[in-house]
């Protein structure tokens, strides 16, 4: 039987696409002991009648080479209720917004000092509500006891788990070593990626924000938007313009 692993970084309210990686997934490890980047482990799109804005997690002093699991949140500012006032305005013609904010409220519930858990909590909440997290087991890469960096530190979580499957998203196209997996007996396989669009109060639909928008919109039936699948490297270096949703 295959045993598929997603590694990836934790992310705040992320997009349906990381909940379909989830359904998809035997094994998540939140990879958050690395080095935080920009991108959306602190962020995340709105969309309000305005256009689509982002909402954003304040951190506290950053430094060079800071860890995402050292990184530690900023309450300097009351960027919890100004997010959860953002929503309440996106979602207000919505027949589940009662189910979106419910969810960012539980989430909230805990005040978090680190960025790692908070996407973590925000992560689970989402599966959960989808229904994608009965089958899938949730690991942190800090417990795993495995060093190292890139490719290799990838290759040998998988392996450690005894995975058979690597699925990953299409940003590691540029860098993977596919043949260091091969050699292993691991495929590996990117995220081609389809979230079946729904009527967004706010103009033309658009996958590319929260997943607490298809909540708000479709309640429970949301995770019939979830439509990803598969395919192998090769395929996917062969037409790479194929793995966007």
């Amino acid at each position: 039987m295959d045993k598929t692993v997603v590694i990836s970084q934790s992310m705040y309210f992320p997009w349906c696409g990381l909940i379909d990686q989830i359904r998809l997934a035997n094994v998540f490890v939140h990879y958050n002991d690395v080095q935080l980047s920009r991108g959306f482990y602190n962020r995340v799109q709105v969309k309000t009648s305005q256009g689509t804005t982002l909402i954003t997690v304040p951190l506290q002093k950053k430094h060079q080479n800071q860890l995402i699991n050292k990184s530690y949140i900023s309450y300097e500012s009351d960027w919890i209720e100004s997010h959860r006032s953002i929503l309440i305005n996106s979602y207000r013609k919505t027949k589940f917004i009662d189910d979106a904010i419910a969810i960012f409220d539980q989430v909230h519930s805990e005040k978090h000092e680190l960025l790692s858990d908070l996407g973590k909590a925000s992560v689970q909440a989402l599966a959960s509500y989808f229904q994608v997290d009965k089958s899938v087991e949730f690991l942190d890469s800090d417990s795993l006891g495995i060093g190292g960096s890139s490719s290799k530190r990838l290759h040998d979580i998988t392996k450690s788990l005894g995975g058979n499957i690597y699925l990953t998203g299409h940003g590691a196209l540029k860098y993977l070593d596919h043949d260091l997996f091969e050699s292993s007996g691991i495929e590996v396989r990117y995220m081609k990626y389809s979230i079946l669009g729904y009527n967004q109060v706010f103009g033309q639909f658009t996958p590319y924000v929260t997943a607490l928008d298809a909540i708000a919109h479709l309640g429970l039936e949301s995770v019939n938007t979830l439509n990803s699948t598969s395919i192998n490297w090769r395929k996917a270096h062969e037409r790479p313009e194929e793995l966007r949703a």
